[in-house]
């Protein structure tokens, strides 16, 4: 019976694997380093030695397995299974992923988007499991999403769907890696908060340990600003609140044009729980059309760091006979 899937996350530093149930369930899991070195040539062979390692240790054969899911940076040809622009893996030219995983595994291969990946694991057995309709953003080093409606992903006529993070917040704002000015990715993300935390810093005369910590020029991250706006901080808690406000107004302009049951929000950023969810959820709703209000509700991711391979291997569910 093959009654099993693979799931891939492949990311910047470290890709992680799956062996999954049809149902879901992870009965295997780990991560092996990204190597980036000589244009990421390394990254696909190390993936295929890996999983067959893993299949030989666990007792298992590759004929026990369906087909594989994988998601990954960069822009994807899903019809041809090929990644290009993937800069984080040093992946400038066009990449024939499938061709070279089918071609040593011999397992039906399938990739995505790794944002839309993490929607379809959220979606599929975590915060979203219950619902047809359901929005996914994370907020990590970027932002990124994934749109599902009536069950379906969506991608849109050039894979373009779901690129929340490319919303314009501030019209004019930070200027963004992908050319535009103001997007969400550049307020909060990781690196957006740190660095409206730092603008907000010079303009502040108040007391503050944030403050104090700018000053002296010392490394400021994103979870240390969460952290002193747990513990009373005024700048920080101001920092907080700007940020958001511009997650909810994003957030709100996405239930407005989609009212999804759902939107969950995800990503490292998202371990700030509830001192970013309060606040995000009172604009959301200060910029909500009442029926979206009233229906749209904002949620906190629930796999974590296992929404990725998840979400991959639920790709692979189409190769099951």
């Amino acid at each position: 019976m093959k009654g099993n899937l693979i799931g891939i996350d492949l990311g910047g530093t470290t890709t992680k694997i799956a062996f999954l149930k049809t149902d879901g369930e992870v009965t295997d899991k780990w991560s092996i380093p990204t190597d980036i070195s000589d244009e990421g040539k390394n990254i696909v062979p190390n993936i295929i030695a890996s999983i067959k390692k893993h299949v030989t240790d666990s007792g298992s054969k590759l004929s026990d397995f369906a087909g594989i899911g994988m998601g990954t940076p960069g822009s994807v040809d899903i019809e041809n299974g090929t990644v290009i622009g993937a800069y984080n893996l040093n992946w400038s030219k066009r990449q024939n992923v499938r061709d070279q995983i089918q071609g040593a595994l011999g397992l039906q291969f399938v990739l995505d988007n790794d944002a839309n990946v993490a929607s379809l694991g959220e979606y599929w057995k975590g915060a979203g499991e219950k619902d047809q309709d359901v929005v996914f953003v994370t907020l990590g080093t970027g932002v990124g999403g994934g749109v599902i409606a009536g069950g379906h992903l969506l991608h849109g006529v050039n894979g373009g769907a779901g690129e929340l993070g490319h919303i314009t917040v501030q019209p004019n704002g930070y200027l963004c890696t992908c050319g535009k000015h103001g997007c969400l990715e550049q307020y909060s993300s990781a690196t957006g908060i740190v660095h409206v935390a730092k603008d907000m810093a010079a303009e502040f005369t108040g007391q503050s340990r944030l403050k104090e910590l700018f000053d002296n020029q010392e490394e400021v991250t994103s979870k240390m600003v969460v952290y002193l706006a747990d513990n009373g901080d005024i700048l920080a808690n101001q920092i907080v609140d700007r940020v958001s406000f511009y997650l909810g107004l994003a957030l709100a302009n996405v239930a407005n044009t989609l009212n999804p049951a759902n939107i969950i929000i995800g990503g490292g950023v998202s371990a700030a729980g509830n001192t970013l969810l309060q606040p995000t959820t009172r604009y959301f709703q200060e910029n909500s059309f009442p029926s979206v209000r009233d229906s749209t509700k904002l949620r906190l991711a629930q796999l974590g760091n296992d929404a990725g391979v998840i979400g991959a291997a639920s790709l692979a569910l189409r190769f099951i006979a």
